[in-house]
């Protein structure tokens, strides 16, 4: 059962849900402590945005799943929830060095990194997460309590996840989680 939900580019609820990323990299809102964020739940909704998304934040190849996720937005006054995440690694990047060697493991452009890591202190933040298909996607009335630029969204009630099935299997996901894990590494100096 969960029952928070959490803000994201529906572009990028669409790469999570089809295994092409297994992170999200994170500012926070500007609703949030001086827009910084922070990790207040490990297994989340994924609740797709439409509001901040554009082409111009991805990479090129990335353009197909912008149209997808469009053509699959939900009728207005809706939102549809169809994955869980359970985030399995958290990490704080200070320098955009950290930052731009996820660049295999995400869709977001060079300049979004750069412009997100900037934005009002240096920094952000990257959630290592596995993500589930929900066994029945879920429609709900978007409420007036979960608008606003925020990261989470406390659902009216708790939804369940019985019956979830991982977009990637156990082998697939222990690799790129370690991979990410170890781009994350400084290089040692001999």
């Amino acid at each position: 059962m969960l029952k928070y939900a959490f803000k994201e580019w529906a572009i990028i609820c669409k790469a999570l849900a089809l295994g092409r990323q297994a992170l999200i990299l994170r500012k926070g809102g500007i609703d949030e402590n001086a827009g910084s964020f922070r990790l207040e739940h490990t297994q989340f909704w994924l609740f797709p945005t439409y509001v901040h998304q554009q082409a111009a934040g991805i990479i090129p190849d990335a353009l197909p799943l912008l149209e997808s996720a469009q053509a699959d937005r939900p009728q207005e006054g809706l939102i549809r929830l169809d994955h869980f995440a359970v985030v399995t690694g958290f990490y704080l990047l200070h320098d955009t060095v950290g930052a731009l060697r996820l660049a295999p493991y995400h869709i977001w452009s060079t300049e979004t990194v750069h412009s997100r890591f900037r934005y009002r202190q240096p920094g952000l933040s990257t959630l290592v997460v596995r993500i589930y298909r929900a066994a029945q996607p879920l429609e709900l009335p978007d409420l007036p309590s979960y608008a606003g630029c925020h990261s989470w969204v406390e659902l009216d009630r708790d939804f369940s996840t019985e019956g979830a099935a991982p977009v990637l299997n156990d082998a697939d996901f222990r690799e790129v989680s370690n991979s990410i894990e170890r781009a994350l590494q400084p290089s040692a100096v001999t």
